[in-house]
């Protein structure tokens, strides 16, 4: 069962349900039983010619039931369920996709309306075209899921009441959404760059799906700089994927990787991208990003990095935002600048912040901070808090393996708990 080949086919699916029926609550529950179809009888009975079509088909055939369920509530529902009955059964016309758009970019900005905040405006989007979970969402807003997950049912229910149309917002309205568009793929990338929970140390097929829409979203709009900035900061930094895990799937830090892994084509793209970015008006903060991760790339190593550049590039990020993750990589550029005590005196800065304090991130630069200044015993207590915050396995697993190697230095006793195995 290509459990990818689902992934990537859902938002699609929904989008060509939403566009012919205009039913976006609805649609997303025949979608995700015809999901469970496909899982169900395409292991036995093979993957179908046109698996798009299918799920389509069978997705309609679902809404229609549902649809029905409802008793023609209101009259316009009646006229859809009436069009949705195709005597033949064949795919509905919602599997001819539009000329003019890919019926998922179309979905995203949908999921962007105006009439939603801008966190629900995410939090949906990541649901209904990432193909998140309620719990990835929370975690990537710093929040409990029993808040998100109340957070996108009201945001459905909004999307459900506003009739809105399925197409693309005209070029004024598209502006106004473009902000939160590009928010989402960029959650949606960071999710399958780096995983906050499960097994594994990062999902090719949502930032896969990232890229994909970037370049989408770039096809549409050409000449804007952030658009522009978000394609070449995702390209720059999937470009180090090959080289993140080890043999035996340990996670393996930027500096100990093996740079001749890293993908060229994709490094150069991405600099070529930022590189006619950035003399096009102001300045955004995703093309800044995709400054710093140009400099990575094009260092020959992780010492010969021009750290000074990269802290001028996050100084300027932070006078237009107080993102604590920022402010976290910008005391870690301090550190190579400046010394491990520079960096540990702005993660002190960092410590009363609710949105970082708990996060494994914040603990683990500590920890490899301390351990720079021959601090052993708070090194190791350090990376052993990370490991207790850390939800991904992977990372459980590297911050473990950290502590274990400074255990000597402070005579402490064996190290057990979650993710030792």
């Amino acid at each position: 069962m290509d459990e990818d080949l689902l992934r990537r086919l859902a938002p699609q699916v929904l989008g060509a349900l939403v566009r012919r029926f205009g039913h976006f609550d609805t649609s997303e529950d025949a979608v995700q039983e015809a999901l469970l179809a496909a899982a169900t009888q395409w292991p036995s009975e093979g993957t179908p010619d046109n698996p798009l079509g299918w799920l389509i088909t069978v997705a309609s055939r679902r809404l229609t039931d549902l649809l029905r369920s409802e008793q023609a509530r209101r009259r316009r529902e009646d006229t859809v369920v009436q069009r949705a009955l195709p005597g033949d059964w064949l795919a509905p016309a919602a599997d001819r996709p539009n000329a003019d758009a890919d019926d998922t970019l179309v979905l995203l900005f949908m999921c962007c309306h105006p009439s939603l905040s801008p966190s629900s405006q995410i939090a949906l989007t990541l649901k209904a075209v990432g193909g998140l979970t309620a719990g990835e969402i929370a975690r990537a807003f710093l929040v409990p899921e029993a808040t998100m997950t109340r957070r996108i049912t009201r945001a459905k229910q909004s999307v459900k009441t506003s009739g809105v149309p399925f197409r693309l917002p005209p070029p004024a309205e598209r502006a106004e959404r473009l902000g939160a568009v590009l928010q989402v793929l960029y959650l949606v990338f960071n999710e399958g760059y780096a995983s906050t929970a499960g097994t594994s140390l990062y999902r090719v097929e949502l930032s896969t799906e990232a890229i994909r829409l970037a370049r989408l979203a770039h096809a549409l709009l050409p000449d804007d700089s952030e658009v522009t900035g978000l394609l070449a900061l995702m390209l720059l930094t999937d470009a180090r994927r090959p080289a993140r895990i080890g043999p035996t799937g340990e996670l393996i830090p930027m500096a100990d990787q093996d740079r001749a892994l890293w993908n060229s084509d994709y490094i150069a793209e991405g600099i070529g991208l930022i590189t006619s970015a950035l003399p096009r008006g102001v300045t955004g903060p995703f093309q800044l990003q995709a400054a710093i991760a140009a400099v990575h790339d094009e260092a020959p190593s992780f010492d010969a990095t021009d750290w000074p550049q990269i802290v001028a590039l996050y100084e300027l990020l932070l006078s237009g935002s107080d993102n604590p993750m920022l402010a976290l990589n910008h005391a870690v550029a301090m550190s190579m600048v400046h010394g491990a005590v520079a960096g540990l005196a702005r993660i002190d800065e960092l410590a009363d912040d609710n949105r970082v304090a708990h996060d494994h991130r914040l603990h683990a630069v500590r920890a490899h901070l301390l351990e720079q200044v021959g601090d052993s015993a708070g090194a190791r207590a350090a990376y052993l808090a990370a490991a207790e915050l850390a939800a991904s396995i992977p990372q459980q697993r590297f911050l473990r393996t950290k502590a274990q190697a400074v255990q000597e230095d402070c005579g402490s006793v064996p190290i057990q708990g979650k993710g030792s195995s």
